[in-house]
């Protein structure tokens, strides 16, 4: 059995060679994947002390199917839940299933994107793991149970349209995936990712009364309603200050970038160019900015 230290808050989260408690009868396995994306890797969950489940297991990465293999042992593992199918959390399902012979379960397959233009397309596909098919299909609210365990399935859709937060039932924990992080604010990547969705997913868990974040990347969060408040009210912030760089004229993704965004790295730019694009799409949603043509990446926008 791998050695298991207490949590020490955020740094804890660079520990890649053991598990941390996390929650009762939960451990966090850090993968080894740091990136501006990642923050210090992607959090891998064991739940249960018999016959466990894993939630997310991370990128397809060797090192890290043998540490989570050293982890569970002897144990059965009986489910392999996935938030959402970007590379860095479900490619080492396949692995992790062939191994311990566990089903998958997800709100379903990757669908097929659409062409939006610009630099941030070749962002999106690189990060997508269109080979994932999940045993188990889950839908809002499906309840899985387990050895001791029960894990409620909730859809909330923006940063990718199948993206799932999984409720530990009975205990106030809540998986939250790259929906909900502690470290950064999510990127919202049309077309699979959807700023209005987004926001409606964030007021679907307001209305919940879980008092513990375990998200995919970063450090548990204990007060995580307050949390989503600060992320939706930053989001709001986001779209008036699109708004307001459309209405003094610019009319292009990448002129709002470097408006809104001229502290920021520029090898992020084209990560912020996606969010900025959501933005756009979700002020023609409300009737507030057109698109003088096709609205993509590369159009251009007005008022109206």
């Amino acid at each position: 059995m791998t050695q298991l230290e207490p949590d020490r808050g955020d740094e804890a989260c660079s520990v890649y060679d053991r598990a941390v408690p996390v929650g009762p009868d939960v451990l966090r396995v850090t993968a080894n994947n740091p990136s501006p994306f990642t923050s210090w890797g992607t959090n891998t969950y064991i739940v249960g002390t018999g016959t466990l489940a894993v939630i997310d297991p991370g990128p397809d990465d060797a090192e890290h199917l043998k540490l989570l293999l050293s982890i569970i042992g002897d144990r059965s593992v009986s489910h392999i839940f996935v938030t959402h199918t970007h590379r860095d959390h479900s490619a080492l399902a396949a692995g992790l299933k062939a191994t311990t012979g566990a089903r998958t379960a997800a709100h379903g397959p990757q669908r097929r994107l659409k062409p939006t233009g610009g630099q941030g397309e070749m962002l999106i596909e690189a990060g997508i793991d269109f080979t994932f098919m999940p045993d188990l299909v889950l839908h809002d609210g499906d309840v899985v149970g387990g050895d001791g365990w029960s894990i409620e399935a909730i859809h909330t859709p923006g940063h990718a349209a199948n993206h799932l937060a999984f409720g530990l039932v009975g205990t106030g924990t809540l998986f939250s995936g790259d929906h909900v992080m502690g470290w950064s604010t999510t990127i919202v990547a049309p077309p699979d990712g959807s700023m209005a969705a987004y926001i409606a997913s964030l007021d679907k868990l307001l209305d919940r009364n879980h008092t513990l974040y375990l998200p995919g990347h970063g450090a548990p969060m204990t007060q995580p309603l307050d949390r989503v408040r600060t992320l939706r009210a930053h989001r709001e912030m986001r779209e008036a200050m699109v708004l307001t760089r459309v209405r003094d004229g610019d009319r292009t993704v990448p002129d709002i970038v470097r408006a809104l965004y001229s502290r920021t790295d520029p090898a992020l730019h084209g990560a912020a160019g996606l969010t900025v694009f959501a933005h756009l799409e979700r002020l023609i949603e409300r009737g507030l900015v057109r698109a003088t043509g096709q609205a993509t990446m590369d159009g251009l926008y007005e008022l109206v």
